[in-house]
């Protein structure tokens, strides 16, 4: 009765949002623009929302996880030996310009806040990047923040970069090249050698995220498949390459749901905020392409494979950037998750002890006073 209601309530929604994010696919593919399948069901999927009234878009949170649970098998996938002893190679450049990237971050909001007058603290945890869950969860626990503002600042960075980013990496300026994954490609490939296989790694693959999610673990739907994926992978239990369609349809899965993030009815001062949003992520990824250049002098390094490693964006979305334009999957996934993880430990006891300093400070002034 009850999965008989949730059907008449968002089966059509679902079938209309599915159709925009279709057209959203083929129009960008056809027009050539990279990423099709992610960019275009997300911005056809954000235009329905906002111009359909009688039915509005709907995309469920199972449909995302499944999209990431097919990026987490891609990206567990290029995992090998070599690579986590690269890994060790890398960790100080990590560290270095992981906590780089953070201080950009501080700066840039500690700027945005000081010519807006907006809440230093708000517009701080708005701006760091790839902790949108954790910053959500933190900014709960912590009195005066405004979770409409720092929602609208994450997800509009993410949105912003899914954009900027791909134009950068596809220019003359990195000298790539996308693959262009059309409607019906992959319809050639042999869907029979994904089994009998790819049946172990789907169940180890959502098991794990299950798992993940249960211990309250970041990004469970990406990280859990991508840890149990490494694991088989490395066990010598081969997993079989997944076709093209099957890579779209994850992207069209992940791009449906970024398409009804972003709501900036729910803001007060819209033109304002939608500005100072823009001009704080355009600095950030900036600031990103700074530390590229210090990447690849420091390691040997392509320059598309550093920019994706450290731009401020999503693991699954620069996963996927990155399998396009044939960067190193892995190194670029080993960038992103250690910047995820730092985040996620180190991040929120941090801003904890900040706040509270601040707060005191700003208490005994006020009494001097």
């Amino acid at each position: 009765m009850k999965d008989l209601h949730w059907l008449r309530t968002h089966g059509v929604q679902l079938l209309f949002s599915g159709a925009l994010a279709v057209v959203g696919g083929l129009l960008f593919a056809w027009i050539r623009l990279p990423i099709p399948w992610l960019l275009g069901p997300m911005t056809m999927v954000f235009i329905g929302s906002r111009l359909f009234k009688t039915v509005k878009p709907y995309w469920s949170a199972p449909m995302r996880d499944t999209g990431m649970i097919i990026v987490g098998y891609v990206l567990g996938l290029s995992f090998t030996l070599e690579t986590f002893r690269q890994i060790g190679k890398q960790l100080p450049s990590m560290i270095l310009l992981t906590a780089l990237l953070l201080i950009c971050s501080f700066l840039i909001a500690w700027l945005v806040a000081k010519w807006s007058g907006l809440h230093f603290p708000t517009v701080l945890m708005g701006s760091i990047p790839g902790g949108l869950s954790q910053m959500i969860a933190l900014a709960g626990e912590l009195k005066g923040m405004d979770l409409t503002i720092i929602t609208f600042f994450q997800i509009s960075r993410i949105v912003m970069i899914l954009f900027f980013v791909p134009l950068l990496v596809f220019s003359p300026l990195f000298g790539t090249t996308p693959h262009h994954v059309l409607a019906g490609a992959g319809a050639t490939a042999d869907w029979g050698a994904l089994f009998p296989h790819i049946w172990v790694y789907a169940v180890a693959c959502t098991g794990c995220a299950l798992l993940w999610k249960k211990l309250r673990w970041p990004t469970a739907f990406l990280l859990g498949p991508m840890v149990a994926a490494i694991a088989l992978h490395l066990s010598g239990f081969s997993g079989p390459a997944l076709p093209p369609a099957l890579v779209s349809l994850s992207q069209l899965l992940i791009g449906g749901y970024l398409g009804l993030m972003l709501k900036p009815e729910n803001l007060q001062n819209k033109l304002k905020i939608a500005l100072l949003a823009l001009s704080s992520g355009i600095t950030l990824l900036l600031c990103s392409l700074a530390l590229t250049l210090l990447l690849t002098r420091l390691h040997a390094i392509p320059l598309a494979t550093s920019f994706l490693s450290l731009s401020p964006g999503g693991m699954d979305q620069m996963g996927i950037i990155a399998k396009e334009v044939d960067a190193d999957l892995s190194f670029v996934t080993c960038y992103q998750l250690f910047r995820t993880l730092f985040i996620f430990i180190a991040i929120p006891p941090v801003l904890r002890a900040f706040f509270r300093a601040t707060t005191r400070v700003r208490s005994s002034g006020t009494k001097n006073a």
